[in-house]
Parts: structure tokens; sequence; C-alpha cells
């Protein structure tokens, strides 16, 4: 709700939020187009939550009005999304990105945002090639996307850092915009009201990590290098790579 009133650069993102929950290898997805902080809404919606994979998502448009088809995170089947950024020159390459884009993904697209058709193009290709690694299908992308814009000749800024997860594991890319991450091992209590928002068993080992585009509390957050790959497991065991 405070990243959502201002970022760490001054930023509001105001334009809607959207929390994504896997239960039973599904996400149940909760959005709205308007600031977490109006209302009770996002405050419920969250402390509803109870789930072992999370993406939760403050949106400032840059692409697309306001608007529930244009709100994070976007979700297909097992899948749901989350992006950071603008992708440069969207509107010239718009037409290229959906060439390559299947068919049945592209009936998929509900809104007008780069970042739907990025997931989208994402699900194509993991389709085509469903026994690779995820972390490279994302970088490889991405890669092609920033080739297009390139070669539109645009000065526009790129941001491309992106989250997906099917609910058992978690792939990231830092690419123009921040991205933090911190690990806890053993039960955190929230910084607002001292308490852990965690159903622990007493005895059992917890685990956790946390990846945001920026630090959220006053833990000790890893800064993620620009043009990195990250990868969380089912076991929490997480991986950086460049790329």
């Amino acid at each position: 709700m405070r990243q959502s009133r201002s970022d760490l650069a001054g930023y509001k993102h105001a334009h809607g939020w959207g929390v994504a929950a896997y239960e039973d290898g599904l996400p149940r997805i909760e959005r709205q187009a308007w600031a977490a902080y109006h209302g009770e809404h996002f405050k419920r919606a969250a402390a509803r939550v109870f789930a072992r994979t999370v993406l939760a998502h403050v949106r400032r448009a840059t692409v697309g009005e306001p608007g529930l088809e244009n709100t994070h995170p976007f979700s297909d089947g097992r899948w749901s999304f989350i992006h950071n950024g603008t992708v440069p020159a969207f509107d010239r390459i718009k037409e290229k990105m959906l060439e390559e884009t299947g068919p049945e993904h592209r009936a998929r697209i509900s809104g007008v945002t780069d970042s739907e058709h990025l997931f989208q193009l994402f699900l194509t290709r993991l389709e085509k090639t469903p026994t690779r690694d995820r972390g490279d299908i994302l970088a490889d992308m991405l890669e092609t996307v920033v080739g297009w814009s390139e070669g539109a000749k645009t000065s526009e800024k790129l941001g491309l850092s992106v989250i997906v997860t099917n609910g058992q594991e978690v792939v990231a890319t830092r690419w123009g915009r921040g991205l933090y991450h911190v690990r806890r091992d053993g039960v955190y209590d929230c910084e607002i009201c001292g308490f852990p928002h965690v159903r622990h068993r007493t005895g059992a080992d917890y685990h956790a990590v946390v990846i945001a585009s920026e630090p959220i509390t006053h833990e000790n957050w890893t800064e993620i290098p620009e043009r990195s790959i990250v990868q969380v497991s089912s076991g929490v065991d997480l991986s950086l790579r460049s790329f």
C-alpha cells in the first residue's frame, strides 16, 4: 500500500492492483483497477491469502488505460505473469509480436498492454519447447523483443523486469528496472502489526524467498544485477545468472 502511494523513486503506482495466490495448483486472482491504498479492498484481499506461492502487483500505467483487462497479474491456466517497465516502441512492434504468438494465445489477449502480449508470447515459446529451461525461454524472448524495438529506432527507455510462475517454480528477470530479493529462514514478524502472517506448524522448518522491485521491509535485501535471470525452485532454492 505504501508503494502504491509512492515508490522509493517517488512514483505513484495508483492505476490498479492484483494478487495471484496459488491454491491446489491454480492461481486464484483478485484484481481492481484502482489504487491499493483506496478503501479496504486490497487490505482485505491480502489478509485472506494463504498459499505457498503468491504474486502481487501495483500498477503504474504506461501502456493501456486503467481497467481490469489491463491489470496485472495476467494468468493463463497454471501460469501467472507480472511486468515492471515498458516495451520500447510497442506500438510499432506489436504486430510482429502477434505474428510470433500462437493463434490460440493471441485469442486470449483481452487487454492492450505490452505486458499481456509478452506473457502470451512467452507461453507460445514454452508450448513449442516444453522441456527447455524456463529462464532461457524468458531471456531469449526478451532479447528478441528488444531486437525488434532497436530495429524500430526508438529512444524510449527499456523496462523488462518480469516475474512468471506456475506455482511450483518462479522465474524472474531484471532488465532496465530494479529487482531485489531476500531469503527468510524462520517465521518473519510483520513490520506493520508485529505478528507473523504465516500459518506455521510449531517445530516445522519455514523457508521463504521474496522478490520485489525494491526493498519493502528493513531486512537485508540483495540487489539483483542488471540483465539477470532469477529462478526459485519448489524447494525454495534460489539461483541467479546473467544473460
